[in-house]
């Protein structure tokens, strides 16, 4: 049921590609992909059916409504260029911590914690507040956090001071 769920969000995500930007059914489609992401997990924890595989769905899942939305925002809202920048080195601190997670134990690791799951909120509520908040405002409040994120999952990583992971 799980992965079903999460099936759902992939094909919620490749459906936009379709829809205008900011019209009802994108806007449907996007935050039934981001209610999925919010329950899946709960559900596979609830009927016990937790598994290796469905924690990379989840992944891959979030990661193409990311790509998705990157397609369809970009084009039509004017990103400052310092606010590339900031996405940017997010990404590479990423980057660094999903490198240095698996030179060190092995094996991928997302953590999921609360700056994390805090930050995958705001980067969800986002869209929705294109047409009334500025973006360099926003931008700056989603970069903020997810800097501090990134760099406490890498420490978290390097320390081996994480007891959930994805």
């Amino acid at each position: 049921m799980a992965n079903l769920i999460t099936i759902i969000r992939i094909i919620c995500s490749l459906v936009m590609l379709f829809c205008p930007v900011f019209s009802p059914a994108f806007y449907a489609l996007y935050i039934t992909a981001g209610v999925s992401d919010m329950v899946d997990g709960a559900v596979a924890r609830k009927t016990g059916t937790v598994s290796d595989f469905g924690s990379k769905l989840d992944t891959m899942a979030d990661f193409i409504l990311v790509v998705v939305c990157l397609i369809k925002l970009i084009p039509v809202i004017h990103v400052p260029t310092w606010l590339f920048i900031r996405i940017i080195v997010v990404a590479m601190i990423k980057v660094i911590n999903l490198i240095s997670g698996y030179v060190m134990r092995k094996k991928i690791i997302s953590l999921h914690t609360v700056m994390n799951k805090i930050t995958g909120i705001l980067l969800f509520v986002l869209p929705l507040t294109l047409k009334f908040v500025d973006l360099k405002y926003s931008g700056a409040l989603v970069c903020a956090v997810a800097t501090f994120a990134a760099i406490q999952e890498g420490h978290l990583i390097r320390t081996g001071r994480y007891t959930y992971e994805k």
